[in-house]
């Protein structure tokens, strides 16, 4: 599965006009690889389907955080939606606006109040009793009104991986929907607190309309409740978690999922906001790495890579599949199975398993769909320092983040004295 701007000219691979052997060359191996262009078609894509219907949609920062892809954002006149003050000053950081900015997250601290209250941001996505008091108090001691939002948990089965499924009742986030009504009334009463909308969100990589129309409609029952408890919103937020195609999935058409909003909310006058991440940023990606050795076995061969776990965690993690694209191709008669792992020491270390591919040592290789999710939870495990992230427009290449220097992993650390 290659796109309009991965592809291969003559047995090469490239990104727009950039072969990826010239991003190897001058920036070495393990790297992420964007391309502007997908972002920016991704981007416009969205404004295009959704004109009309939803007022402000806000990329989820956790997805891909790097400034230069928020700064890019920003200025198509997206928000954002973050889930910690490290993510909030990123926004900041990168030109992004505050009064655009939503804040989710089940456990904000004090200090990211603060932080968020300072900044002007739109909304907290509060997501429970406990949150919603400490806020009251955190923003009555600065002299502050908090625009809240409360996350509510609709209990319906995004039909996803259960890591990445967020909307049922046995899930740590949002306030249960049988509570969600006496809450509103609680912040409502509360001087230091402003009630403002109403946001769910049900998982990620979710590729049926189904389960969004179910929680949208018991979204919509709540709004029409609180209205007769005189609590009239200014905005409805329907989350994100849109899933993109890494195999053989079918995502579901913006234009379909902005149909689909025009008949749940239909006659409404509340704005609608939509949290989208991964849709926005994982086509438009990939890690770059290059085989190291070669290791054939009875049951199983292995071509081990530079890249590892730590650069890609999502394989490991929730046994995801991403396509795995040879940069140069060689003679198809020395095709093998391989299993693509890296060399952090653990079994479960792998970036791909059982693929077809004819392999030698040095060859370069290129996964796909990983602009999501890949560089923003990578580690350091094994003392391993991050990689380099790179950014192709046209014939143009820019380093958009350094590569980690080894010193720089124990800068902050001290050496007892004695």
């Amino acid at each position: 599965m290659m796109t309009n701007f991965f592809q291969e000219r003559d047995g090469t691979l490239y990104v727009e006009e950039v072969a990826l052997p010239e991003i190897a060359e001058r920036f070495g191996t393990p790297c992420y690889v964007y391309s502007r262009a997908a972002l920016t078609a991704t981007a416009k894509e969205f404004h295009a389907a959704l004109n009309g219907t939803v007022d402000l949609i806000c990329y989820a920062v956790k997805a891909n955080g790097n400034l230069a892809i928020l700064n890019l954002l920003a200025r198509l006149g997206y928000g954002f939606d973050i889930v910690s003050g490290g993510e909030l000053a990123r926004v900041l950081a990168a030109g992004g606006d505050p009064a655009k900015t939503v804040f989710s997250g089940v456990g904000k601290t004090v200090a990211e109040m603060e932080a968020a209250l300072d900044a002007g941001i739109l909304c907290f996505n509060v997501e429970s009793t406990a949150e919603m008091k400490v806020l009251a108090a955190t923003a009555a001691r600065l002299g502050k009104i908090a625009p809240v939002s409360f996350r509510v948990n609709p209990d319906v089965d995004a039909k996803t991986h259960p890591y990445i499924s967020t909307g049922l009742k046995e899930n740590k986030f949002g306030v249960p929907f049988d509570e969600a009504r006496t809450l509103y009334r609680q912040a409502a009463a509360l001087p230091s607190l402003r009630v403002v909308g109403i946001n769910m969100h049900i998982g990620s990589q979710i590729t049926e309309i189904a389960p969004y129309r179910e929680a949208a409609g018991k979204m919509l029952q709540l709004v029409r409740a609180l209205e007769t408890d005189g609590i009239v919103l200014e905005h409805i937020d329907v989350g994100g978690g849109l899933g993109v195609r890494y195999r053989d999935e079918q995502p579901i058409p913006l234009t379909a999922f902005a149909q689909m909003l025009r008949e749940v909310f239909a006659g409404r006058s509340e704005r609608l906001l939509m949290e989208p991440g991964r849709r926005m940023v994982a086509e438009a990606g990939a890690l770059l790495t290059r085989v190291l050795y070669l290791k054939p076995g009875a049951t199983r061969n292995f071509a081990i890579v530079d890249a590892a776990m730590t650069e890609l965690m999502r394989p490991v993690l929730y046994q995801a599949w991403h396509p795995v694209w040879a940069v140069t191709k060689n003679a198809p008669d020395g095709e093998k199975c391989w299993d693509i792992v890296g060399s952090v020491c653990e079994s479960s270390d792998f970036l791909a398993q059982a693929r077809p591919l004819a392999l030698r040592e040095g060859d370069l290789l290129a996964v796909g769909a990983a602009g999501a999710y890949g560089m923003a939870m990578s580690s350091n495990y094994n003392a391993r320092p991050r990689v380099c992230e790179v950014m192709v427009d046209g014939n143009e290449i820019t380093m958009i983040r350094a590569r980690e220097e080894v010193k720089k992993l124990w800068e902050t650390e001290q050496i007892l004295s004695k």
